[in-house]
Parts: structure tokens; C-alpha cells; sequence
């Protein structure tokens, strides 16, 4: 084996729950991706080297959806060679509470935020392995 060794990208995804100022649950985002793999996602992206998992999350939902987010727990690790048909990531998958309006910005072109019955009704239409996710939160 050569050293390094080569091994998967690490990213990570939010599951954000968004809250009003009245602390009642308004939705979970979505993202509408704007680079390939198109279509619905949750929020999330690559971790930079030198940067912590939890740090790296808490970036790539203000970077794509414009909240500060507070992680309330660690959902799960996703790590199927195919959850990607770019290349083999692994992801580390947090539930986050947010307040405020979700805006798109960097890779999201769009937010959506759906009650829970509608993101079942989304469940097929995810992205990467995001159904699978969502199975997972739901039946948490």
C-alpha cells in the first residue's frame, strides 16, 4: 500500500430544523443543488482540512442557507461507496435547530422548508443517499 493512503472525502449534512421567534417548528430545509448531482438535498458539503466536523457543518448551512445553526445531535454516518455517483464521501449527518428565514446562497440555488409530512413526500425524490437519511431522522 502507498502512503498516504488514498481513503473517501469526508463532508458532512445538516438536518435543520427551523424554528420561529415564537420557538414553534416552521419546517426542515431543502436545498434545490446547483451543480451536478441535481435536484433535492439536504444542506451540506465538504469538510477543509484543519477544520473540525462540527465546525465544518455549522459553515456549510450558513454558506448555503444563511442561518446560524446550533447542532442538537448527531443523527448518523453515512459511508455506502455509491451514496455519491461523483466519487466514494463519507458523511457525517448532524439535526440542527435554526431561527430566522432561510436564504440560498453558494451551491443551493433554491431553500425550500417542508413540515415533516411533506418531506415524506419528498423522501424519493432526494439526492445521493439523502432518502435513506431522512428515513433515518424521521424515525428518530
Amino acid at each position: 500500500m502507498s502512503w498516504p493512503p488514498k481513503t473517501p472525502y469526508l463532508t458532512t449534512d445538516g438536518i435543520v430544523e427551523i424554528y420561529n421567534d415564537e420557538n414553534e417548528f416552521m419546517g426542515v430545509a431543502l436545498i434545490t443543488r446547483k451543480n451536478p448531482p441535481y435536484g433535492l438535498a439536504f444542506p451540506g458539503g465538504f469538510v477543509d482540512v484543519g477544520e473540525s466536523i462540527e465546525k465544518a457543518v455549522v459553515r456549510e448551512m450558513k454558506e448555503e442557507i444563511s442561518l446560524d445553526v446550533e447542532i442538537t445531535k448527531l443523527l448518523g454516518v453515512y459511508s455506502n461507496p455509491d451514496r455519491d455517483p461523483r466519487f466514494h464521501t463519507a458523511s457525517v449527518v448532524y439535526v440542527c435547530r435554526a431561527y430566522g428565514e432561510a436564504k440560498a446562497a453558494d451551491d443551493a440555488k433554491e431553500v425550500i422548508v417542508l413540515s415533516l409530512d411533506e418531506l415524506r413526500s419528498k423522501q424519493g425524490e432526494l439526492v445521493f443517499d439523502h432518502g435513506e437519511i431522512l428515513g433515518d431522522y424521521l424515525k428518530s
